[in-house]
């Protein structure tokens, strides 16, 4: 009998992680070096996991080194997996905007190049609408153009594991890359007291 009790919890457990699971949601960002996106994005109450990937290109199963120094037409991104009833999307994209410069067009910080550009990808319809209206005050609230395009999602492939929780596992380097690249000074220049705090606590 006491078998037959566990048994029916766990079925209850897992009925309601599954439940939770298939409400949780997806967005994708591309803000520059994806080791810092991620960073920023684990910081975010509502936010379960974070992947660092490549997307809007052509080339299929890219590696770093091709998304880096070829023509692929990826940016660096990540994927975001939330759950709605704690954080809404048009939260994460007010996050988004300033945790990055929608003013540059040719990369982000240090790191230039077409893989480092921003950009919002949106899933679905609603969530381009959101990313527009978001866009538009943001720019408003900046006070200059936003360069970061609005694109429809397309295939995301997960980079190498060695770049997942990057800030994590290498929290030295990744703290000196982070702050040799000036993507903090930038945001406070641009953003003032508004700018996303991204370097993690320990």
């Amino acid at each position: 009998m006491k078998w037959v009790i566990l048994t029916v919890a766990a079925a209850l457990s897992l009925s309601v992680q599954a439940a939770s699971a298939q409400n949780l949601e997806k967005a994708i960002f591309a803000g520059g070096c994806f080791w810092c996106v991620e960073s920023d994005f684990d910081k975010v109450p509502g936010v379960v996991s974070t992947t660092s990937g490549y997307t809007g290109g052509k080339t299929k199963n890219p590696t770093y080194k091709q998304v880096t120094y070829g023509d692929t037409g990826h940016y660096e991104a990540v994927e975001i997996t939330y759950d709605p009833a704690k954080v809404s999307y048009e939260a994460l994209l007010t996050a988004f905007w300033h945790s990055v410069d929608p003013t540059d067009d040719g990369g982000q910080f240090c790191d230039r190049g077409d893989s480092y550009r921003t950009a919002v990808f949106a899933l679905n319809e609603k969530q381009r609408k959101a990313a527009e209206a978001s866009k538009k005050a943001a720019q408003k609230s900046l006070g200059k153009p936003i360069v970061t395009p609005i694109l429809a999602a397309a295939t995301f492939y997960p980079a190498e594991y060695y770049h997942q929780n990057y800030y994590q596992n290498n929290s030295f380097r990744y703290r000196y890359y982070r702050f040799s690249c000036g993507r903090d000074r930038r945001l406070k220049d641009l953003w003032g007291e508004h700018a996303f705090k991204g370097i993690p606590k320990n």
